[in-house]
Parts: structure tokens; sequence; C-alpha cells
């Protein structure tokens, strides 16, 4: 028996690829399918079964892809209602792969269908469960995305998930493993660890929903407690995961089409394309096509474009750095962004050499930020999380976070001038690209945030006017 954590950092999620005595089960897999492809073909397996813990909101799983591919069914847990040919397996079904077993727990709360896969070895032991988000590591699953689906309140669903977890999961051994969907960084929860794998007997200890004395009322409180709006393109990618998607091939061919610039500027007119620039945020200020949005590769790339752009169905066109042109189409597609139009040729420097309109951002160095601004007269923005904000902050600054920049955009005085910074300039320079591509360019984005300005002399403070605090 082998069992692989397949774990994607830009989505803290985890896929899991097992194999026993020629046979493999695959658990929530990615959109992209080729990666899995090549292991069963490595270890010259044949995929029995493709597991799905539910209907995923943050990422598009390549189940049907897979399924299509390989001839395997997919198996879902009791309550999922797919479009497309599925094992709605029962509570307590076990699924035999080579030597091992896999026994269904459904245990809804994150969702209705939400299952676990409990996986018990050779010797007939329970050895691990695939949580999905009903448990990850220092938390469990949020209980409000499926409100409507489930035509529940997100506190009745939180009260299904302890019992869930009550009767199906804190009875197993403590020497059982741990494997969950997500790890910290996902919207699926809110307190998730770094780590992405654990045991019962240490969740019990230190995950603050499975603590022994708690009573119902107590989880449904805290588990409910300080949850933030889920990001907008959640619905989407669970209607995809339900109802099917196009295939990833014919996705990443579109987006593979080179442009040159004349056919790039005729498609963005004609197809009402929004024009995407990948590249570091240094880059992108010192020239870009006028209305392009920034959001860096080398971030979190995928979860910032699906909460910035929201809108799955947008034509998008790309600009990337020269060779980031599959990864950035790759990524896209995880969360459902399928409507990628195609690529600058040569990227930037194609579109700067045909002689073509270029823009810049208005972007200063911390220690001209130091010298220029008069802190209580001119007014700074701050898009960091409000937690950081209140961490510690410029004196006098605004917290406007850059997850709800479309709620606060408009409020915004377009004749007032106003210093803009996050953490490092990631953030910042995705909100000046979005607010210069809405007509606003009153404000000067300074370069290392927060963490450069931490190094200044600039008064800083972590008491918090609850007036300078963005809520939504």
């Amino acid at each position: 028996m082998n069992i692989e954590q397949i774990y994607t950092g830009c989505l803290a999620q985890g896929a899991y690829y097992i194999t026993s005595n020629g046979e493999a089960a695959i658990i929530d897999p990615l959109r992209e399918v080729q990666p899995y492809m090549d292991r069963l073909e490595r270890d010259n397996v044949q995929l029995k079964y493709i597991f799905e813990t539910h209907f995923h909101a943050d990422f598009v799983s390549g189940h049907l892809d897979l399924s299509k591919k390989t001839d395997a069914p997919i198996v879902y847990g009791p309550n999922a209602n797919p479009s497309f040919d599925a094992i709605i397996a029962e509570d307590g079904q076990i699924f035999k792969v080579g030597n091992i077993s896999i026994k269904v727990l459904h245990t809804p709360g994150h969702t209705m269908e939400s299952t676990t896969y409990l996986l018990i070895d050779e010797n007939g032991k329970d050895h691990c469960i695939f949580s999905g988000d009903t448990l990850f590591i220092g938390d469990v699953g949020r209980p409000d995305l499926a409100q409507k689906a489930a035509s529940m309140t997100q506190e009745q669903l939180a009260a299904t998930l302890y019992h869930s977890l009550r009767n199906k999961i804190m009875t197993l051994a403590d020497d059982v493993i741990v494997y969950p969907a997500h790890g910290a960084g996902s919207a699926c929860g809110k307190n998730m660890s770094k780590e992405t794998v654990s045991t019962i007997g240490n969740q019990k200890q230190f995950n603050y929903a499975l603590r022994a004395d708690m009573t119902e009322a107590e989880f449904v409180k805290e588990v409910t407690d300080g949850l933030l709006p889920p990001p907008a393109y959640f619905g989407a990618n669970v209607a995809m995961n339900k109802h099917g998607y196009d295939s990833f091939d014919e996705v990443f061919n579109n987006g593979m089409k080179a442009l040159t610039p004349d056919e790039f500027e005729t498609v963005a007119e004609s197809a009402g394309a929004l024009i995407l620039d990948t590249r570091n945020s240094s880059d992108f200020s010192k020239g870009f096509i006028p209305q392009s949005i920034n959001i860096g590769l080398k971030g979190d790339f995928a979860p910032w474009v699906g909460a910035l752009i929201a809108d799955v169905k947008q034509p998008i066109l790309l600009v990337t750095a020269l060779g980031d042109e599959e990864e950035a189409v790759t990524r896209l597609s995880r969360v459902g962004f399928d409507n990628v139009l195609g690529h600058l040729a040569g990227g930037f420097e194609t579109w700067q050499k045909a002689g073509k309109e270029i823009d810049t951002v208005n972007r200063i160095t911390v220690e001209q930020f130091a010298a220029a601004v008069k802190i209580g007269e001119d007014k700074v923005v701050d898009v960091r999380k409000e937690s950081e904000y209140k961490a510690e902050h410029v004196e006098d600054a605004y917290n406007r976070p850059l997850a709800y920049i479309n709620e606060w955009v408009k409020d915004i005085n377009p004749q007032e001038h106003f210093y803009l910074h996050c953490a490092g300039g990631y953030r910042s320079m995705m909100a000046a690209s979005i607010l210069q591509a809405r007509g606003y360019r009153n404000f000067t984005e300074v370069d290392g945030g927060f963490n450069a300005i931490a190094k200044t002399d600039i008064p800083k403070t972590d008491f918090v006017c609850q007036s300078k605090v963005m809520t939504v």
C-alpha cells in the first residue's frame, strides 16, 4: 500500500493517490489530470475509483476528465445528486482497492453530501481518513457554503457537523491518520494549521472544534463566529463540479493561442475581454497595456482571480512573463476561469516594440513615502486583511481589504489623493491596477508595503479606530 499526498500550495489543496496490489484510487483530484495519468503509467496500476469528498467550492475537480480517460467510476457519498453518472454510495459502504478497503463515512455539515473516507489496511486495521472539508488540521469546514442548496441555516449545518464529528470521526482510534482536503490559506475554514497531516488523537487534543466537553451550542457559536463572506466564485465552482465543464485539454489549447499585438487588440475589443497581466508587481508598475488588471502568478494567483474577477465566464486575455503562459492557463482552469481567449505572443515587450499605448503606476519607495507623508493630514489606505491591520498599522491609516475592493471602490473621492500599501506590494499593485482601470489616478502606491514601512520611523500603532476599518 502506498499513499501520496499531492499538495498544491496556491490553492492550499490536497489530492490523494493510493495504490495497492495493482489498483489505484484518487481522492479529490485537481483539474489537470495528466500528473495522475503519469503516476498510473509509472506504477503500472489501474485506476479503480475516483472518490469525491463533496462538491468543492474553491476549485474545479478533475473527476470528469479523469473518469473519461480511465473509465474509472466517480464515487460520492449520500445526498449527492450530480448531473453525470456516478456511484452514490451508502453510509458504511466498502470499496475494495487491491488489498485495502475504503469505507464511506457520511459526515454532513460542511455540505450535506460531505463524506469522509476511512482507509482500512491489508490487516484490517483503520489506517487513515481522507476527511475532505469535514475536518482540517486545527479546524473544521465552514458551515455556511451550502445554505441555499441545503435550505438550512449555517447554524443548522454547524449543528449537523457537530454530530458528524462526534459520531463518525472522534470515535476512531487516536492513531488514525488525518488527511484533509485543505491547509492554511484556504477560504474553506478560518483557523487551519500550516500542517497538512495529523492524527485523530492530536486533533482531539489541539483542535478547538473537537474539545471533548464542548456542547452543541458552544460548537455552533465557535464555528460560525467570525466567518468572512465566501469568495464570489465559489458558487460557480460548485455548479461546475456538480453539473460538468469543458475538458481541460480544450480549455488549455484555447488559452495557449499566441496573439500578435494587433490580434490581441482586436480580440480584446471584439470580445470585451479583460486583460489579465500576471507579471510581478515591479515589472507591471513600469509599463502595461492600459486597463490591464495585475494579479501576479508568483503568489496566491488563482484564489485572487476568483475573488477579484468573480465571473468565471468573463473572457480573458493573458499577458505573462515569457514561459509562464502554460502555468497561467492551468491555474486559471483550476478555479473555473475557462474562457481564456489567448495570450500576447512574446509578452509585454512585443506590445512596446509595436508602438502601442502603455500605462504605468505611480509607485514610490518606502524612503520617498517616509519623506513625503504627513500623518494625520495625508490619507493612507492599507489593503491588508483586517487581522493584519489590527496587529499593527500606520497611524491614522484606513483599512480597506483588497478582497472587498469591488465594494469600497465606489466610496473613493477622486479629488482626494491617498497613499496605497499592503504587506509587501503584491496586493497593493492588484488594487492599483483595478483603481486605474476604473479611472482613479489620485493615489501613490508604496513599494515594499508595511514590511518596509515597519523599519522606518513612520508612526505606527495597534490601536483600532472602528471608523477606519472596512466591514462588509
